[in-house]
């Protein structure tokens, strides 16, 4: 890793994640932002980084949500993980407080859980790739993918974030993840 930035190998945090289309990427950049301002240094790199988790008080490894669950990328990064404290991040076309969201943010905790300790998931909109949108408009009708008004309506919203609203809660919610670590932590001190 680089040891000019944020990158380097202090304890804390480290966030870690996994974009395809960029959606990701900005909210892992608007997280780090957030927290370092609030706790000072924190790592970042991708999961094709495959960062050493060793000595990190928290992760937070962020996804782009594909076909029901995080991306085969984030999956592989957090599988290779155990005894970690980590809180969940992800972008998604789907609306984060549908079912779909709901199934998403619980299997990829159930997951996580298996050998570590969750913090938390935050989950948001984010645009969809317009290949994807394409495939679905040219799908038949009868479908269960084809694109529909409602469909459409809802691909049309997710190309508008994540917006800094979505930046916003995602700080908030991931900062509140990281303080009960830190409250943990405080107590084993003491």
């Amino acid at each position: 890793m680089n040891g000019a930035d944020n990158r380097n190998n202090t304890t804390g945090g480290l966030i870690v994640y996994s974009s395809k289309t960029g959606n990701t990427r900005k909210l892992a950049e608007g997280i780090h932002r957030g927290l370092t301002e609030a706790l000072g240094a924190v790592r970042i790199a991708t999961v094709e980084e495959n960062p050493d988790p060793t000595g990190a008080d928290w992760l937070l490894v962020g996804f782009w949500a594909d076909q029901g669950n995080a991306d085969q990328k984030a999956l592989n990064y957090l599988k290779s993980l155990e005894g970690c404290r980590i809180g969940l991040f992800g972008t998604m076309g789907a609306y984060p407080d549908s079912e779909h969201a709901r199934d998403i943010r619980k299997g990829v905790q159930d997951l996580v859980g298996e050998k570590n300790t969750v913090l938390g998931c935050f989950l948001c909109q984010g645009k969809i790739d317009p290949a994807l949108t394409e495939r679905f408009k040219s799908l038949p009708a009868d479908n269960p993918h084809a694109m529909t008004p409602e469909r459409m309506e809802r691909h049309l919203e997710a190309a508008k974030h994540p917006d800094e609203k979505d930046l916003e809660a995602a700080v908030t919610a991931c900062l509140s993840m990281v303080k009960t670590v830190s409250s943990v932590l405080s107590g084993v001190a003491s």
